[in-house]
C-alpha cells in the first residue's frame, strides 16, 4: 500500500446540551457528549506504561533522584488539574507506588522489549483489588521529591494492565450482536467504560425506539444485554461513557467494532444473522467452490480492484458498473477476460479492500472520468477538486473490518444489500473457477481518538492503537497503527477473518503491511480460519520491516525474515527491484536513470543513464538478484554468483539484507507489478530509451511476466499487466479517480496518455513525464495490447502445464533447479534455468530449460552440460498458434555443442521428452 493522510472529523456536544441519561442522547447530531472537560494541559504526555496487574514503568524518568516518591492520582470524573506550583488537584484519591529495584520477570521483559531504563513502580498489594476501578478513571503518576514537591507528572498508558486483568476475555463468548429465535444478545468489550447502553432503531435513519443499559461482567470487562425477541434487521449504536484523554469524561455514541451490517456512511450497525436466507443470493448454499490449492505454490493470483474492473465497461448494465454485481454479468467483456485468464492458469482473484472503508461517500459520490490532452494538467486538477467526494479509492482506510463496503453495493442504506451482493460476487467468481481472496488491512484504522469515524478508540481509549513513548498514536503505516500485540485487538482481527471465510466463502487473505503484526497472532489466525473454513486458507502479505516495530523492537514480527517456517507467504522485493530498476519511492531524474535488468541497465542506456564498467557490475548484481527470485528467494538455495563464488542466497546482499530469506517456496510471492507504485508498462516508458519501439515495449512487458511465470513460489499478477496497463505514469493512484485507474476490456486503450498524473504524488517528476505522455509513438495499438495478452497467456499455460515451475519444497528446488550462464564471464542479459523432472509427478517432461533474453539483440550461449541431449521447443511455443512466433522462427539448439540461440527480448522454453 501507499502512504496518505487520514482526514479527521470531530463533533462534540457540550456539557449540559442533552440529558445524558435519556433516549434523546441516541439521536443528538454529534457523536460525543462531554460531561466533564479535561482540565489537564493540552499535550501532556503519557509516559508511564502499565505492564501488568502490578507493575508500571516510566522509562523517561530519572531514577537516580534521591528520596523520590511516586503516587498515582485518580479521578472518576476527570477533574484532575495541575496547579501553578505543579501540584495536582481534583483527585478522588492517591495510591502510593513502590519503587521496584529487582529485575522485572522475564515474561514482562519479553512482552515489552522496547522499554528500557527509567523507573519501575508497583501498586502495593493492599491496593491491587482496586485496579479494575482505577483503570476506569483518569490517572496521573506524580514524581515527588523528598519534600513532597512535584518533580514530574505524566498520564498513564493502560493497555498492558487491561490485557493482564482481562486476559480471559479473549476466550469469552461471541462479541457483537447475536440474534436468536427468541432473544437477541449484544456484547461489547469495554473494560474501562463507566457505563454502556444500547440505542435501538427500527431503521437506518429514524429516531431511537429504546435505550437499554448493558450489564458489566467484572471478570471479562464485557458489557452485555439480552433483549426479548429476534431483532434481526433492527439497527443499533452504543453509548459508552469513558475517560477520553485530552477531552474528559464523555459519552461516545459509536457503532459496534463487531458490526456485520451497516447503514449508509456506517452511521448505525445492523443486527444481522448471516445465516438468514434473505441475506443469501439464490443458490448460495449450493454453490460449487473451486477446490483448495493443493499447495501454496499452485496459486496464480490476479489482483483486482472492484471499481476499476467495470466502471468503464459498457457491456455491464449501468447500475452494476463499479459494483459487486458487475461480476454477475457473465457476458460482459470483463468477465470474459477473467474466464480467459482462468483457462490460461490463473487460479485466484484477490480483491483490493472490500471491507467497510471511510474514504468514499456511500451516498452521492461523484464520478471522476475526465478527458483532456495526453500531457495536460487539467484532468488531475479536476480529480483534485473532488478527490474527497468522488467514488474511487483503493480503500486502505478501515472503518469496520467485518462488513462489506457500501459504495460497491446497489443500495448502501439497506444493510442487507451489500451482504447479498458481495456473496453474489463471490459466487459468480467461483462459478468461473476462481477462488476469491481479500486484501485486508488490520494494521491501522482510518481514525483514532475522538474523531467521529474512530470506533475502537472511542470505546476503549488508548488500547487498540500502538502508542509511542509519550502516548501518541503511532502512524508509521500512514494512519493510526493498531496494536495487534494486544490481546483483544488480535482477537478482533482473528474473529473478523473467521467471518469472512465462514460466511462469505473467502479462500485467502493478503495482509497489508503484515510486518506490523506479530507472527504469533498471524499463526493463531491461520489456525482459526482453517478450522472455520474446513479447508486450507492461504495467507500472504507485505512483510516489510520498518517503523516502530522494525527488527523485532516490540515483538517477533510477521515480516520477511521472521516468518520462515510458518507457511505464511510474503512478497519478495528482491527480483522485483532488480528487474524493474530503482526503488519504490524514486522520483525526478532518479526515476528515469535507475534502469534495471529488464529495461536496459548497461546494455540499452537511456538519456539519463551512465554507462561503462560500473554499470556492467550493477547489471551482474541485478542478474543474480533476478535468479534469487527464480529460485524462490530461498535462504539456503546455493548457486554460483557473479563474482564466481558459490553461496547460499542468504549470503547475497540486498540493500543490506539477505537476498534469500524464505524457508520454503510457498512462503514467497513473486511479482513485478501490483497496485502500488508505477505499473510495469509505465516504469518502462520512463526507463527504456525513448526510441524503443512499441513492439519492443510489448516484448519487455512479456519478459517481466516470464520472470513471474518461471519463478518458484506463488505467482502474482496485477490486473492489466497482461494488457500493458498504464495509469498515465501515476506512481500512487490510490486517490486518483476513475480516469487514471479504469480498465478497458475492449483492449483499445491501455490507459497511457490520460493526462499528467495528480500533482500530490507526481509533480516532482512532471518535467520528465510530460514529453513522454505527449509522444504518441509510445501508446500501444489494440493489436499490440492483444498480442501481449496472448503472449502472457502462453507463459501462464507453460507454468500451469508443469509442476517443475511449482516445486513444493526447498529441497526439491535445490535438487531440481540449476542455473547456467553464471559467474563473472556470463552474458548477464540472459537468464538460464534448468529444471530436472525425473520422477516428479506432473512434470510433463524429463527436463526443461528456460532462457530469458532481455537484450535488444540475440545471443547464443553454449551449455556443455546439455550437449548431446534431445531438446525441443516447448509445444506451446512451437505451435503455429503461439502468440509470439519469434521462438518458433528464431530460437535454436545445437545438439552436438549444446549451443542455444535466443532471440532478442524473448523468453524461450526447451523441453526434453
Amino acid at each position: 500500500m501507499s502512504l496518505w493522510l487520514c482526514a479527521g472529523l470531530l463533533s462534540i456536544t457540550p456539557v449540559g446540551a442533552v440529558d445524558a441519561d435519556g433516549i434523546a442522547a441516541c439521536d443528538v447530531e454529534s457523536s460525543t457528549t462531554v460531561l466533564q472537560e479535561d482540565r489537564l494541559p493540552a499535550g501532556l504526555a503519557a509516559q508511564a506504561i502499565w505492564l501488568d496487574q502490578r507493575h508500571l514503568q516510566w522509562p523517561q524518568h530519572d531514577d537516580n533522584i534521591a528520596g523520590g516518591r511516586f503516587v498515582l492520582a485518580h479521578s472518576a470524573d476527570a477533574r484532575l488539574a495541575i496547579a501553578a506550583d505543579g501540584s495536582v488537584t481534583g483527585a478522588d484519591g492517591r495510591v502510593e507506588l513502590e519503587v521496584v529495584s529487582r529485575p522485572l520477570p522475564p515474561t514482562l521483559r519479553d512482552r515489552f522489549p522496547h522499554l528500557d531504563g527509567g523507573v519501575v513502580l508497583a501498586i502495593p498489594e493492599t491496593a491491587r483489588a482496586t485496579l479494575p476501578e482505577l483503570l476506569r478513571q483518569q490517572l496521573l503518576v506524580l514524581a515527588l521529591d523528598s519534600d513532597q514537591r512535584p518533580l514530574a507528572v505524566t498520564r498513564v498508558q493502560i493497555a498492558g494492565a487491561l490485557d493482564a486483568l482481562y486476559a480471559d476475555a479473549v476466550g469469552e463468548s461471541a462479541l457483537g450482536a447475536q440474534p436468536a429465535m427468541s432473544s437477541t444478545r449484544l456484547a461489547l468489550w469495554a473494560p474501562s467504560a463507566r457505563r454502556v447502553s444500547l440505542c435501538l432503531y427500527r431503521d437506518g435513519t429514524g429516531a431511537a425506539i429504546s435505550r437499554q443499559p448493558l450489564i458489566r461482567n467484572d471478570h471479562s470487562g464485557i458489557w452485555q444485554v439480552e433483549l426479548p425477541g429476534n431483532l434481526e434487521g433492527d439497527y443499533y449504536t452504543y453509548l459508552v461513557e469513558v475517560i477520553a484523554p485530552g477531552t474528559g469524561r464523555v459519552i461516545n455514541r459509536v457503532t459496534d467494532p463487531y458490526s456485520l451490517g451497516l447503514t449508509t456512511e456506517s452511521r448505525r450497525s445492523r443486527i444481522t444473522d448471516l445465516d438468514n436466507a434473505a441475506l443469501k443470493p439464490s443458490g448460495w448454499d449450493r454453490r460449487q467452490r473451486p477446490e483448495p490449492a493443493e499447495a501454496a505454490v499452485d496459486q496464480v493470483i490476479y489482483e483486482l480492484h472492484v471499481r476499476d474492473f467495470s466502471v468503464a465497461d459498457d457491456s455491464v448494465r449501468r447500475g452494476y458498473r463499479g459494483r459487486y454485481l458487475a461480476f454477475t454479468e457473465p457476458r460482459s467483456r470483463g468477465m470474459r477476460h477473467l474466464r480467459s485468464l482462468v483457462a490460461a492458469g490463473v487460479t485466484d482473484v484477490h480483491l483490493l479492500p472490500v471491507f467497510d472503508f471511510a474514504s468514499v461517500p456511500e451516498a452521492d459520490c461523484l464520478p471522476s472520468l475526465f478527458e483532456g490532452a495526453a500531457d495536460g494538467t487539467g484532468q488531475q486538477a479536476q480529480v483534485a477538486a473532488i478527490r474527497h467526494r468522488d467514488c474511487h479509492n483503493w480503500g486502505y482506510d478501515p472503518y469496520h473490518f467485518t462488513t462489506p463496503e457500501g459504495s460497491y453495493a446497489g443500495d448502501a442504506a439497506d444493510g442487507t444489500v451489500r451482504i447479498r451482493e458481495f456473496r453474489a460476487m463471490v459466487m459468480a467468481l467461483n462459478a468461473i473457477g476462481l477462488r476469491v481472496g481479500m486484501d485486508v488491512v488490520y494494521n491501522h484504522t482510518f481514525a483514532a481518538g475522538q474523531d467521529d469515524r474512530s470506533v475502537l478508540d472511542r470505546i476503549v481509549p488508548g488500547y487498540y492503537h500502538r502508542l509511542d513513548a509519550d502516548g501518541h498514536v503511532e502512524t508509521s503505516t500512514c494512519c493510526p497503527n493498531t496494536a495487534t500485540e494486544h490481546a483483544m485487538m488480535a482477537r478482533l482481527m482473528i474473529d473478523s477473518a473467521v467471518v469472512w471465510v465462514r460466511d462469505y466463502g473467502i479462500d485467502a487473505f493478503r495482509f497489508d503491511l503484515m510486518g506490523h503484526q506479530p507472527r504469533a497472532a498471524m499463526e493463531r489466525l491461520q489456525t482459526a480460519v482453517n478450522a472455520a473454513a474446513g479447508r486450507p486458507i492461504r495467507l500472504l502479505g507485505e512483510g516489510w520491516n520498518f517503523g516502530e516495530v522494525a527488527d523485532g523492537a516490540r515483538f517477533v514480527q510477521a515480516s520477511q525474515r521472521s516468518l520462515p517456517g510458518s507457511g505464511i507467504a510474503t512478497f519478495s522485493d528482491r527480483a522485483r527491484d532488480a528487474v524493474r530498476g530503482g526503488g519504490c519511492c524514486d522520483s525526478g531524474a532518479t526515476l528515469v536513470a535507475g534502469q534495471g535488468w529488464l529495461n536496459g541497465l548497461n546494455y540499452a542506456p537511456n538519456a539519463l543513464a551512465t554507462s561503462g564498467g560500473e554499470d556492467r557490475q550493477a547489471l551482474l548484481r541485478q542478474a543474480d538478484l533476478a535468479r534469487v527470485g527464480l529460485a524462490g528467494t530461498l535462504r539456503d538455495y546455493r548457486m554460483r554468483r557473479h563474482d564466481g563464488m558459490a553461496s547460499s542466497l542468504s549470503a547475497i546482499d540486498y540493500a543490506g539484507q539477505p537476498a534469500g530469506y524464505a524457508a520454503e517456496p510457498g512462503e514467497v510471492v513473486n511479482y513485478v507489478e501490483n497496485h502500488d507504485n508505477l505499473t510495469l508498462f509505465d516504469l518502462n516508458v520512463l526507463k527504456l530509451p525513448q526510441d524503443t519501439s512499441a513492439d519492443d515495449r510489448a516484448r519487455v512487458q512479456v519478459l517481466g511476466n516470464a520472470i513471474v511465470a518461471f519463478s518458484q513460489g506463488i505467482a502474482y499478477l496485477h490486473a492489466g499487466q497482461e494488457i500493458l496497463r498504464s495509469k498515465s505514469l501515476d506512481r500512487n493512484s490510490y486517490d486518483s479517480g476513475d480516469g487514471f485507474n479504469r480498465l478497458d476490456w475492449r483492449l483499445r486503450d491501455n490507459g497511457f496518455g490520460r493526462g499528467l498524473p495528480p500533482a500530490w504524488d507526481n509533480q516532482s517528476s512532471w518535467r520528465w513525464m510530460q514529453p513522454l505522455l505527449a509522444d504518441t509513438t509510445l501508446r500501444p495499438t489494440p493489436a499490440q495490447i492483444r498480442w501481449t495478452r496472448d503472449a502472457v497467456f502462453d507463459l501462464l499455460r507453460i507454468r500451469n502445464g508443469s509442476s517443475l515451475f511449482r516445486l513444493r519444497s526447498a529441497e526439491e528446488v535445490q535438487q531440481r533447479l540449476r542455473f547456467f550462464n553464471t559467474g563473472p564471464d556470463q552474458e548477464p542479459t540472459v537468464l538460464v534455468g534448468h529444471l530436472d523432472g525425473e520422477g516428479l509427478a506432473g512434470a510433463g517432461f524429463a527436463a526443461l530449460v528456460y532462457l530469458i533474453n532481455a537484450d535488444s539483440q540475440a545471443h547464443a550461449l553454449t551449455v556443455p552440460e546439455l550437449a548431446g541431449q534431445t531438446w525441443r521447443l516447448h509445444p506451446i511455443q512451437a505451435s503455429r498458434r503461439a502468440a509470439d512466433q519469434r521462438p518458433r522462427r528464431d530460437a535454436r539448439y545445437d545438439h552436438d555443442s549444446g549451443r542455444f540461440t535466443i532471440p532478442a527480448r524473448t523468453a524461450v522454453v526447451f523441453v526434453r521428452p
